[in-house]
């Protein structure tokens, strides 16, 4: 993943990864995609949503209490498929999981800024300005 152009996100998986694998990446962007419109809806709390609470580290999920407005499960596991093959940032590697779990938590990170960057036209327009 990259972000070579400013307001973008490139994503260039290798022919290694299989269509289940790819499928399950599509899964997760229009899953994250569904959380983004929850928060334009007004239907979440606009600083305290899974987006901005991501990535939910185990010691947080697993913790006496638990003050987020959604639940620890959903926290944990956002697709069903993930409770068979969860990537636990801080204690596993991506080497035995897969890219589709590091790629999960790392899009759901780089949500947390999305709300911070402009549309791609205000980009233009500022190169334009300044050029």
């Amino acid at each position: 993943m990259s972000c070579s152009i400013p307001g973008t996100l490139m994503i260039e998986p290798t022919e290694s990864e299989s269509k289940a694998e790819l499928d399950r990446f599509c899964d997760a962007l229009i899953s994250i995609r569904q959380e983004i419109a929850e928060i334009e809806k007004g239907t979440v709390d606009i600083n305290n949503n899974v987006i901005k609470g991501a990535p939910h580290p185990p010691q947080l999920l697993m913790a006496d209490k638990w003050t987020k407005p959604y639940s620890r499960e959903y926290a944990a596991y956002p697709a069903p498929w993930l409770r068979a093959t969860k990537f636990w940032p801080i204690t596993c590697s991506l080497i035995n999981y897969g890219w589709v779990n590091y790629v999960w938590q790392a899009v759901r990170t780089m949500c947390m800024v999305i709300g911070t960057l402009q549309p791609p036209h205000e980009y233009e327009e500022k190169a334009e300005a300044t050029a």
